[in-house]
């Protein structure tokens, strides 16, 4: 039987407070998780994919309220793709909001290791309820990194996920939970504040 709702919320919720990992299911693929602004805990999603914490990792955010308190300004584009998207789309934004390197994480500010070397950072708002709600809930962005080791293949499902990945993690969000998502990466778009677009991944 599935545990309620609010129980998964609460546990999940307690992890990412505590600077631990979750691994959960996203809007496109099972994704790896933790408090954006927690540069700790961000090092441990770098250390379980075996990644270079050089690249950059997707965020999540319930709205574009949320974003703009981690960058320092938002393009009129971004405005206008969020409000026409109708399929999962991250959005690289310049001038993430950073705390500095070697001082411990801030509510108000990104981890600095979660975002790219020139101070941009990816964000999507998820098309899932579940996903929205828990970034809702935690108060601030939560990573959003597919749930492989660098270099294998993305997850689509539950069923694909390395069991290196499942154990070294310290909560799993029930996997039924799962049902909704498109099980594929989501577009990835560059904007800048002049209205540029770059299309990263289509």
């Amino acid at each position: 039987m599935r545990k309620p709702l609010d129980q998964i919320y609460a546990e999940a919720l307690a992890v990412l407070r505590e600077g631990g990992l979750i691994l959960y299911p996203t809007d496109t693929v099972w994704g790896i998780g933790c408090d954006a602004t927690n540069p700790d805990a961000v090092a441990k999603v770098f250390a379980l994919k075996r990644r270079d914490d050089a690249k950059a990792l997707v965020l999540l955010a319930d709205n574009l309220d949320r974003i703009a308190r981690y960058v320092r300004e938002i393009p009129d584009v971004a405005v206008q793709l969020v409000e026409v998207n109708d399929r999962p789309m991250t959005l690289i934004y310049p001038g993430a909001i950073t705390g500095e390197k070697g001082k411990p994480g801030d509510r108000h500010f990104l981890a600095w290791n979660a975002v790219a070397e020139d101070g941009s950072v990816g964000i999507r708002i998820p098309q899932m309820e579940f996903c929205r709600q828990l970034v809702y809930k935690l108060g601030r962005p939560i990573v959003s990194t597919s749930a492989n080791p660098s270099g294998e293949p993305t997850p689509r499902r539950f069923a694909d996920i390395d069991p290196v990945i499942s154990a070294g993690v310290d909560y799993v969000v029930e996997p039924s939970l799962e049902k909704g998502a498109t099980g594929a990466a989501s577009q990835i778009l560059k904007v800048g504040l002049r209205g540029e677009i770059e299309i990263i991944r289509g």
